[in-house]
């Protein structure tokens, strides 16, 4: 690859790790200035480089024109004027202390803070995943729009309003203590598992498939094993989720960006080193007496990357769902459940188990009836399909769903000239 085409994934891995790192500079509650600063870099480098060409090493010139920035701020600040300057005059030599650090370990011990600061209980969940994609992402405001199906004005006044509690609340970054880890862990884990799940079944950008957003999400949880305070069981079954379910990524689109059903997908295309990496973080996850959503979700996906189409592996799934039903209810689980319940028994009695969800407003209930109704009573096959088709939000799934529905007419002509 030109070392042109690597700028945009220069700039957005860069951000996040010099904002995360002015921010921990300058304290949480000056991320505006951290964010300015970083992109008065950038806008730098893109003027800079587009006369002089990209230097040698273009990381080390954002590392050091981020520092001379920020330098220039903290000299002419006023809060450091009257808060900071005097203390330092009555040593000057400590002036040159008060440095930004953007070594390797600090950039990764600024985003591991950072992380646990943007999931503190005070901000609001919904404006935890925009702040994430923001500063640990570095993902522009248009983009974390598209991911939310919002306009760019929802989404700054939402992390405009979540910047303002972490000022009023005084907010710092740094890792809880260890008695707070746990509990603000959950909200940590519960944001990387929304971020993994907006990439892994996406509406945004036209794409069905998000890998930048999977990835950016993996990356989050590898970090969090990498720490020995935060690497926990539900950490690892989350990282052996995510693996498993990146695993099919080759195989869950056609080559028209299509998405490819479960039962139709090339096994040729799976990944067997991130299944073996699957592997290796779930039996990581076995220690304790933990049992998070986040296992059985985990030990779920390990047997959908089973090549064999056996009773045994669906007899297995259909029991990890029930429990999962028990730990955490979700209607979109319970529909899962059903078309497990199909492999294992019967489509009769999944047909029976899914109609008493009545998730009328979601195209997967639709699509899936269809594909239980389809060879028992091709007329509902038909209707159920229609319904999904109408609810589809992207052009893939639309494209997907007319497809089943073509299929389908085929069959029925098929059947009736076999019985003319």
């Amino acid at each position: 690859m030109e070392k042109q085409e690597l700028i945009p994934h220069l700039f957005r891995t860069e951000y996040r790790k010099i904002v995360s790192v002015l921010c921990r500079r300058f304290g949480f509650d000056q991320m505006e200035t951290a964010e300015d600063i970083t992109s008065d870099t950038f806008l730098a480098a893109a003027q800079t480089w587009s006369f002089h060409g990209v230097p040698p090493n273009p990381t080390a010139w954002l590392y050091n024109v981020a520092k001379n920035k920020a330098k220039n701020h903290l000299q002419r600040n006023t809060v450091f004027e009257s808060k900071v300057l005097p203390e330092v005059q009555i040593s000057h030599s400590k002036f040159h202390e008060l440095d930004i650090d953007l070594s390797p370990q600090n950039i990764n011990d600024s985003q591991l803070q950072m992380m646990f600061a943007i999931c503190h209980p005070a901000i609001p969940p919904e404006a935890q995943i925009g702040l994430s994609l923001r500063i640990l992402c570095g993902f522009g405001i248009d983009e974390i729009a598209e991911a939310f199906l919002t306009n760019k004005e929802t989404i700054n006044k939402r992390l405009f309003r979540a910047k303002e509690k972490i000022r009023n609340e005084k907010l710092k970054i740094e890792l809880p203590n260890p008695a707070e880890i746990d509990e603000r862990l959950e909200n940590v884990l519960t944001t990387i598992y929304l971020l993994f799940s907006e990439g892994y079944y996406s509406v945004s950008q036209n794409q069905t498939l998000r890998k930048d957003l999977c990835f950016e999400a993996m990356r989050l949880c590898n970090m969090l094993i990498e720490n020995t305070s935060t690497n926990k069981p539900p950490v690892n079954a989350l990282l052996s989720l995510m693996c498993f379910h990146a695993s099919r990524f080759e195989a869950r689109l056609s080559e028209n960006g299509e998405h490819i059903l479960y039962d139709d997908q090339d096994v040729s295309l799976w990944n067997a080193d991130l299944i073996s990496k699957g592997a290796y973080f779930l039996k990581c996850a076995a220690t304790g007496n933990i049992l998070s959503k986040y296992h059985i979700e985990a030990s779920i996906a390990y047997w959908s990357t089973q090549k064999n189409d056996t009773k045994e592996k669906w007899e297995n799934v259909l029991q990890l769902y029930n429990r999962l039903l028990q730990v955490a209810y979700s209607p979109i689980a319970a529909l899962n459940r059903t078309f497990a319940l199909s492999k294992a028994n019967s489509k009769a009695e999944a047909i029976v188990e899914a109609e008493k969800l009545k998730l009328t407003d979601n195209q997967f209930y639709f699509t899936l009836l269809g594909e239980l109704y389809t060879g028992i009573d091709q007329e509902k096959a038909k209707s159920n399909f229609e319904m999904a088709l109408s609810l589809a939000r992207t052009p893939t799934d639309k494209q997907a769903i007319q497809k089943k529905l073509d299929q389908l007419q085929q069959q029925c002509l098929l059947s009736k000239g076999k019985h003319s």
